[in-house]
């Protein structure tokens, strides 16, 4: 299939990449959003969004990944739904390949693929994907205020997710399958001081019961074989994110967690490729500071275009 030169192809229909489509197609760059799924990406898979600007009443992640695909069309995005397998990212000119749609030549590329939460692997947890299991304490952390919950994991990120829901829940179990955090000592010390944190150490979570709603989750220790159950009405897991670079193949450089290292100006190690939202190294990952990127994204594009095209 043969399709035409574009000045940005963007990997992904996310926040960060629609975001970058707006603003591209706006400064008149000719622009398409490869997504594999749906728009939004994995914002659709959220029930609600509380913490997005402008919607105090919240907003459905479905609902709003539309909305911002209708907006960066209306300025002359073009969308297709594809996978992409494998890219070429050298050279003034570079190339996208996909599973259906042809290959991509386009002078930018911006990589907007995010990360998946790492699953705890229980038999019915994706049909429970925030239906009582969720991934992001800052995200719904909000819809348990007073309420008793579990949390899963032994990071920073898991300890910092724990002191954040401390103050907003009645209760939170920290079920971690060591003995001790992994976490530093900072945030450790942090929740030995919370008086509504209970560790529950040892222990790894075997299920959940959800008959006739979200019940709470039984846990089992892995020393002693002893299982507990633990009455709560949500389980939070934060065992690590599992960034979505498998097609780039080594084409750009990444930390020691698999992210893309790129620092504020979305740039990469690859001089015209640029990464946004939750595939790029950052402190905080979240459907603003997504969007964000893709904005700036947008302007270092245009600028790599200008220079490009100065050379000829």
């Amino acid at each position: 299939m043969s399709n035409p030169l574009y000045d940005v192809v963007i990997i992904g229909g996310g926040p960060a990449g629609y975001s970058s489509a707006l603003y591209c197609a706006r400064a008149g760059l000719k622009t398409i959003v490869l997504e594999h799924l749906s728009a939004g990406g994995q914002m659709t898979l959220t029930e609600i969004i509380e913490n997005y600007p402008g919607f105090d009443e919240g907003i459905d992640g479905f609902t709003l990944g539309d909305q911002m695909q209708q907006q960066a069309e209306k300025f002359g995005a073009e969308s297709e739904l594809t996978s992409v397998t494998s890219v070429e990212l050298t050279g003034d000119i570079k190339v996208v390949h996909t599973s259906d749609a042809g290959d991509y030549k386009t002078r930018c590329v911006v990589i907007a693929t995010g990360a998946n939460a790492r699953q705890l692997g229980l038999p019915n947890e994706a049909a429970l994907a925030d239906k009582g299991i969720h991934y992001c304490a800052a995200c719904d952390g909000m819809r348990f205020k007073g309420k008793t919950v579990a949390l899963v994991g032994g990071g920073n990120t898991a300890l910092e997710d724990a002191l954040l829901l401390s103050r907003l829940c009645e209760k939170v179990y920290l079920v971690h399958r060591r003995d001790q955090y992994r976490a530093e000592k900072f945030y450790a010390d942090a929740v030995a001081e919370a008086t509504n944190i209970e560790p529950v150490l040892n222990s790894v979570v075997e299920s959940v019961d959800v008959e006739g709603g979200f019940k709470g989750v039984t846990v089992k220790n892995v020393k002693t074989d002893e299982t507990r159950f633990l009455e709560s009405e949500a389980l939070f897991v934060s065992v690590g994110r599992v960034p979505n670079t498998e097609f780039l193949q080594g084409a750009v450089s990444v930390d020691g967690s698999g992210y893309i290292e790129a620092d504020e100006t979305t740039r990469t190690s690859v001089p015209g490729v640029f990464a946004v939202g939750d595939i790029r190294t950052k402190p905080m990952r979240q459907v603003v500071t997504a969007a964000a990127d893709g904005a700036v994204s947008s302007m270092f594009a245009q600028q790599y275009i200008e220079e490009l095209k100065a050379k000829v």
